[in-house]
């Protein structure tokens, strides 16, 4: 099993953020929020640097003048580089810290990393061979509801990719 290695794309965020709302402010750095989905209610803590940001916008209410968020009112623009960061990381509720925006990596014959199962069981990948196998052969095993969570299933395409010369390894 590999590690989950983010790349700050922000595409949970933009997804997953739309069901976190903040119930009420705390003080200038800490928040109650709910996730929409589960009901789930927990305590946030914005880091310092993001502190103002957020609260002008919390306060100033100029998300719900936009419309339905487009995401976390916690993702911001990375100020040290490229993509998004998360203003209130070390205190992520449990649906962002198990989310996983893709959940095998699969290895060719040099060790390289050829594609990504993303999302249900599709495949991320700019290797032809690697396209046609997986379009060929793993899409047609009866796929359930959570694949990477299924641990028959996912050693079924482990086994159909060794024989072909790639290497999955689910991600953790």
């Amino acid at each position: 099993m590999v590690s989950f290695v983010c790349d700050h794309c922000g595409k949970c965020c933009t997804s997953l953020g739309a069901y976190i709302r903040i119930e009420r402010q705390l003080s200038d750095q800490d928040y109650y929020c709910k996730n929409t989905l589960t009901g789930e209610v927990f305590p946030v803590h914005v880091g310092p640097e993001f502190a103002d940001a957020i609260d002008e916008e919390f306060t100033s209410g100029q998300r719900e003048a936009a419309g339905p968020p487009k995401g976390c009112i916690f993702m911001r623009k990375n100020p040290e580089g490229p993509g998004t960061v998360c203003a209130i990381y070390p205190t992520l509720p449990q649906i962002c810290r198990e989310f996983r925006c893709y959940h095998m990596i699969i290895f060719d014959s040099r060790g390289e990393i050829a594609g990504r199962m993303v999302g249900r069981a599709d495949i991320q990948t700019t290797d032809p061979v690697l396209a046609r196998i997986w379009n060929d052969e793993v899409r047609l095993l009866p796929c359930p509801a959570t694949p990477a969570s299924d641990p028959a299933w996912v050693e079924r395409v482990r086994g159909i990719l060794v024989v072909r010369g790639y290497r999955g390894e689910p991600v953790g």
